[in-house]
Formats: C-alpha cells, sequence, structure tokens
C-alpha cells in the first residue's frame, strides 16, 4: 500500500500508522525466514491461484506441490512455480503427501463439503492445514477437523483474509482506542448475482447460500470489531421462486437479512444475496462518532472514513481517510496469510485465526439458518 507523506502523517496523528504498515512488519516479523514452508495446493480453482501468487511472493513459503483432479491444470501450474511433476497428485493419491518432505502444509482450496475429508486426510500426512473458508459445512465437521488437528500436533489456521488486511486492522485499532466511544451499532452488508454454473449455488457441495459464502465476511467482521462473541441470533431469508437458481430440489437461499445480539448490548444488523450486488462494507456506530469501511471485503481498493468528536466540545475532530490504491500486482492480504502461517509453523505460534475461530463462525451460522427456519447439515 502506498501511502503519501501528508496521509501518513495524518495516519501518524490518529496512531493507527503503525496498523497500515503492510506485509510483514505489520505482523510483526519482517525478517525473511532461513528455511522456507513448502505448500501444497489441494484445489486449483480461482482462489487458489490467488493463494499461490501470495506465497510465491513470501520470503518465508514456496509452493512445492499441488493436487488436483485436472492434470493438465496442474501440470501448468506446475511448470509456472517450478514444481516438479513428481509432486503433482490427484486426489485418489494425495495421503503420498506424507512422504514428500518438501511439503510442510496444505492449503486447502476446495467447496465447502470437502474441506473436513481433506483437512483430516493432510492431517493424518502430518501437514498442517490452512484452510479456506467457510470452515466445513456443519458443526461436527468443524469439530472433528480440529480434533484430527490436534491428534496430529499439526497446525490449522483459517483463511479469514480480513484478520490480516492492513485497512481492517486499522478500524480495528480505532475502535479499540475508544476513537468513536462505546460501539452501540453495527450495519454490513455483502452480496452479488451468482452465476447459475457454480458449485456454490449447490447444497450439497456448498452446505448452504450466501451466508456460508460472503454474508460470513459480515458476521465476523461484527465479531472482530466488537471483539465480542454474539448471545442471539434474528433472521429471515427470501427466495424468488421464478429465478431457476433457486427453486431446485438442491438450492440454496438467494438472500439472508440477520441481526446479531452481543453481551454488551450491541445490534449488528447484516445482510447477504446471491441475487443482488450488495458492495461489501460495514458501518460502525459509537458515542463518539462513527466509522465505514467502504470495499472492506475486497482484495483491493479498500476504503477507511470515519468521524468522531472530542469529549469537552462535541465538535467534529477529524476524518480518516484511507485509499488503498490498487497498485499491487499481488493483494498483500494473500501474502500476509501466507507469512503469518510460515512464521507459526516455525516457530510454533498459534496462528491469528486458527480452526476455533472457524468452528465459532460455523456455530453461529448454524444459529442463524436455525432462526431463518433453514436446516443444514
Amino acid at each position: 500500500m502506498h501511502l503519501s507523506r501528508r496521509d501518513f502523517s495524518k495516519l501518524t496523528a490518529i496512531g493507527i500508522a503503525a496498523e497500515l504498515i503492510p506485509a510483514n512488519s505489520a505482523l510483526g516479523y519482517a525478517q525473511p525466514a532461513s528455511k522456507k514452508v513448502g505448500y501444497a495446493i489441494i484445489g486449483l480453482g480461482r482462489i487458489a491461484d490467488l493463494h499461490m501468487q501470495g506465497i510465491h511472493a513470501s520470503p518465508t513459503s514456496k509452493i512445492t506441490a499441488l493436487v488436483s483432479g485436472h492434470r493438465d491444470k496442474a501440470e501448468k501450474y506446475a511448470a509456472q512455480y517450478g514444481i516438479p511433476t513428481s509432486s503433482i497428485y490427484s486426489y485418489e493419491t494425495m495421503d503420498q503427501l506424507r512422504d514428500n518432505p518438501t511439503v510442510d502444509a496444505t492449503y486447502v482450496c476446495l467447496p465447502n463439503s470437502m474441506h473436513a475429508e481433506y483437512t483430516i486426510r493432510s492431517a493424518k500426512a502430518g501437514k498442517h492445514v490452512f484452510c479456506e473458508k467457510p470452515m466445513a459445512t456443519s458443526v461436527s465437521d468443524a469439530e472433528a477437523m480440529i480434533a484430527a488437528c490436534k491428534a496430529a500436533n499439526v497446525k490449522l489456521m483459517m483463511g479469514y483474509r480480513c484478520h490480516y488486511e492492513t485497512t481492517n486492522l486499522a478500524a480495528i485499532k480505532l475502535i479499540r482506542d475508544g476513537a468513536i466511544g462505546q460501539v452501540r451499532s453495527i450495519q454490513s452488508a455483502f452480496g452479488f448475482n451468482a452465476d447459475p454454473k457454480e458449485w456454490r449455488l449447490s447444497m450439497p457441495l456448498a452446505g448452504g447460500g450466501p451466508l456460508m459464502d460472503v454474508g460470513i465476511y459480515c458476521l465476523n467482521a461484527s465479531r472482530y470489531l466488537t471483539g465480542e462473541e454474539p448471545v442471539s441470533f434474528s433472521a429471515y431469508t427470501t427466495s424468488d421462486p421464478r429465478d431457476p437458481r433457486f427453486n431446485h430440489p438442491n438450492s440454496v437461499e438467494e438472500d439472508l437479512v440477520w441481526t446479531t445480539k452481543f453481551p454488551s448490548g450491541i445490534v449488528a444488523s447484516c445482510s447477504t444475496s446471491y441475487g443482488a450486488n450488495m458492495q461489501g462494507y460495514y458501518r460502525v456506530y459509537g458515542s463518539k462518532g462513527w466509522l465505514q469501511v467502504d470495499e472492506a471485503f475486497s482484495y483491493q481498493g479498500l476504503r477507511l472514513t470515519g468521524e468522531y468528536w472530542r469529549d469537552a466540545k462535541k465538535e467534529a475532530d477529524r476524518v480518516v481517510h484511507l485509499d488503498q490504491p490498487n497498485l499491487e500486482k499481488v493483494p498483500h492480504q494473500f501474502i500476509n496469510e501466507a507469512d503469518h502461517f510460515s512464521h507459526c509453523i516455525l516457530t510454533g505460534q498459534v496462528p491469528k485465526s486458527p480452526g476455533e475461530e472457524g468452528l465459532r463462525d460455523m456455530q453461529c451460522i448454524q444459529q442463524i439458518y436455525k432462526s431463518a427456519g433453514i436446516k443444514i447439515a
């Protein structure tokens, strides 16, 4: 991320500049490791491509194996990243990763319903596991994933990009520092018009609709912004019966709106959709002001704005405005994720977004669906 001297001075004045320095230094370890952690990528879809770019750009990580059902695609990526063809595996042969000393960990980048199986198989192969969100399609599967990794004495980290993204970190710091006073309410939304050919519209593969896919960003944000765990939910869902994407036996919900109540009394109002484009954003209202992050869950172009008041004069104090230029070839959050997990593997540190974080969201999702009258696994 590139900041002008003026922008940097402004951010320093409100005490958040240190949180906005990108890549390794924002996470506390700027020097490259003497050993690079080797990763096997399981599944070679769009999100895997971004993760591979992040790993390749990381000074602490490297791609050493691929697991795919499409040999031709795997060979293309192998040539791009210098991976020997002997380190290409199919889903049937991936258990042989246990015999590959160049692989320290796996990145599970598969449809939701496959997360549990391939996380557990990775753990049994003695490999640490990075798993994309949502963690699984049921609470019981999430619990089994955690148990398998603990039994194998390997680490499990969930792919919550925003936990490693500098603009979100800046918003969290402002709230924790009391800049907007006591948080009272949060609004958030994220949605898009889903392609009818994508697996995410199939309940057996996705385990749920937009809540599982993009609504989970709003849910997780409400938890990391408040620093609290929800106590209750109220949810409503709708689907257009005329839309063929949502009127077959295995279809998922089209729209879902829910409120979350937290122990302190904070209420978060969130919405998600597969039938409408919703800019991913959140707005936090506090007793002394507000802050908002637009494109909050995007790979690039995030923007933080806010206004809050001095206690004595109740006048406008300052406005925070951070535009993150779309200049990075690889979004820094993917590099930061890889760096962080590699750092944890090399030092024994517990990841910032462990399996337990994914389990908690799965427990919340289960309660939201129950409130909306939707039965999931």
